[in-house]
């Protein structure tokens, strides 16, 4: 099941009650001495890694001058010596994103970790005294001896929280995910330990009075060079998914910069329905001429998209309800047969202030209220007319989250606490997950240098006024309009637009309704048939506050559900 993600090699090391396996995408020390499961068994230790590690190098220099010897050029071994150097603590020095697993052979411990944005997964499943993990939900499926009851506090959050349901719980009983920023060390008695290692304030410091918007644009232009300069790391050429808005735009103007040549671009386009164009290419085109680089457009007719569906949700770790999972999936398809690595602009609307529902909270004085207001797809006593009585969660399980998450300290403003909630919970389990389960199902690795935690450490002490103005995301746009052009910087904010699955019609419509008329939905009984019935009469009307459609968030659920055999 892990193929996919790690194309370029396997291998398996088991000890005594300990076994890896790790599929390898060559990236960073194509040799095989940088192959994995990696064990040092002079440390006596032992490790699987998926991700990246920028500053390795640099780490790498730090360990040697400490006494380390080194047999492979690669980061996995960093990881490895930098927690034998400085255990679990290692995790604060890493810029980067990743998941990983060190097994201690004389104590035998086994850490997992996770980075700071949950950018690379960490699911598991618990059964009597044995845990196992991976970086794919289905995998875990696949070795069976899993409690594949659905959570009914998950089915909550993706009714309700659009389709986000925050870690430690998965739509699974039986499988979770280790939360970002986290790091979890199980001793050989099986007694866990978890530790959350970065939680940056969203406050203002006393230091940054009296600062401009010219000084605040300076410092984000200044943070974003070195985060782009960071994810060029690799020993195969990197690309950038260019979606021609001003986050992907602006990631190509600052590689241009760099002086990266013959860069690689792609967008993708779908064909319009209802009215509704589904390109950007337009801008795209623009950019790609510009910065003078070899440009990929790819357009999918309407004919392909239903036929890849089923493999777009294939290819889900979790159910997944954005219509971008479809664009992201067809498009790494494409990328992946010219190159191995990415750039990719997500995370700019979260820590910068982009979507349509932070102004309003500028004046709130009720943040949980108003937050659900704009950003829940229906209430809890709505939810109560469509799910069937058995499975609904016996409290607002999605309010009181959120409500908990906002109320926290270490947040300044109402606009503070919502940025806050969407950068460490809705963006890991939305749009950061979906580009890494579509990227690597085609074994591409995508970087993602918004998310940057040091430019996010920057970010969040921002005044909001600052990253509200301009319609959303000021500041980034007043630094965009010192390296790109400004007719993608002024122009009406752009999503990936795949109209087909907005206004569900003709086969699309037949596909859902085979898929909630089939006998394993039936026997599943998730929703009121009333309800369903609703739905299929009109499915156009029933449009989720966030403009996606109700009828294919119920069918992607039972999709997904019969796809990995639930």
């Amino acid at each position: 099941m892990l193929a996919p993600r790690g194309p370029d090699g396997s291998g398996l090391v088991a000890q005594g009650r300990v076994a890896f396996g790790h599929r390898r995408l060559k990236i960073i020390d194509l040799s095989e001495k940088a192959g994995q499961p990696m064990t040092d068994s002079a440390l006596g230790m032992t490790i699987v890694f998926n991700g990246c590690i920028y500053n390795y190098p640099e780490l790498r220099e730090q360990l040697i001058a400490e006494g380390y010897d080194f047999f492979s050029h690669g980061d996995t071994e960093v990881v490895l010596k930098a927690f034998h150097k400085w255990g679990e603590a290692c995790v604060e020095r890493f810029h980067g994103m990743f998941a990983f697993a060190i097994h201690e052979r004389d104590s035998g411990a086994v850490t997992l970790a996770r980075d700071r944005f949950g950018i690379k997964p960490l699911y598991y499943s618990e059964s009597g005294k044995r845990i196992r993990f991976a970086s794919f939900l289905p995998a875990l499926l696949k070795a069976g001896d899993v409690d594949t009851e659905i959570d009914r506090e998950a089915l909550h959050n993706y009714m309700s929280f659009h389709a986000v349901v925050p870690p430690p719980r998965t739509i699974l009983k039986g499988v979770r995910k280790l939360p970002p920023a986290t790091t979890r060390r199980i001793e050989a008695d099986g007694t866990a330990t978890d530790r959350t290692y970065w939680s940056p304030p969203y406050q203002r410091r006393s230091e940054d009075t009296g600062l401009t918007r010219n000084d605040w644009r300076d410092r984000v232009l200044e943070a974003l060079r070195v985060s782009v300069r960071r994810r060029m790391v690799a020993d195969v050429p990197v690309g950038v998914l260019l979606s021609g808005g001003v986050d992907s735009s602006l990631i190509v103007g600052l590689l241009a910069e760099e002086g990266q040549k013959d860069l690689m671009t792609f967008s993708i386009g779908f064909e319009e329905a209802n009215g509704e164009k589904g390109d950007e290419f337009t801008y795209s085109d623009l950019i790609a001429e510009r910065f003078g680089t070899d440009h990929h457009k790819i357009f999918v007719p309407s004919a392909d998209l239903i036929g890849h569906l089923p493999d777009t949700i294939s290819a889900m770790s979790e159910p997944m309800v954005s219509y971008d999972n479809i664009g992201f999936f067809l498009l790494s398809r494409e990328v992946s047969k010219h190159i191995k690595v990415v750039q990719s602009g997500q995370g700019a609307d979260e820590v910068f202030g982009g979507y349509h529902w932070y102004p309003p909270l500028a004046d709130s004085n009720d943040v949980v209220g108003d937050y659900a207001k704009v950003f829940f797809d229906r209430s809890h006593e709505k939810l109560k007319t469509q799910l069937d009585g058995r499975w609904l969660a016996d409290t607002d399980a999605s309010l009181d989250f959120v409500r908990e998450h906002l109320l926290r300290s270490g947040a300044a403003t109402s606009v503070d606490r919502a940025l806050r909630l969407d950068s460490h919970v809705m963006l890991v389990d939305d749009p950061v997950k979906r580009v890494d389960n579509m990227t690597m199902a085609w074994g591409l690795e995508a970087r993602v240098p918004f998310l940057d935690h040091e430019l996010v450490e920057l970010a969040a002490t921002i005044p909001p006024e600052f990253k509200l103005h301009d319609q959303g995301k000021g500041v980034l746009k007043d630094a965009a309009r010192l390296v790109v052009p400004h007719e993608v910087i002024d122009r009406k904010k752009g999503y990936f637009p795949v109209p087909q699955l907005k206004y569900i019609q003709g086969e699309y419509l037949d596909m859902v309704r085979d898929a909630l008329g089939s006998q394993a939905a039936r026997e599943r009984g998730l929703f009121r048939q009333d309800y369903l019935d609703a739905l299929f009469a009109d499915p156009a009307s029933h449009i989720t506050p966030l403009r996606g459609s109700e009828l294919w968030q119920v069918a992607l659920l039972e999709m997904w559900f019969q796809s990995h055999g639930v």
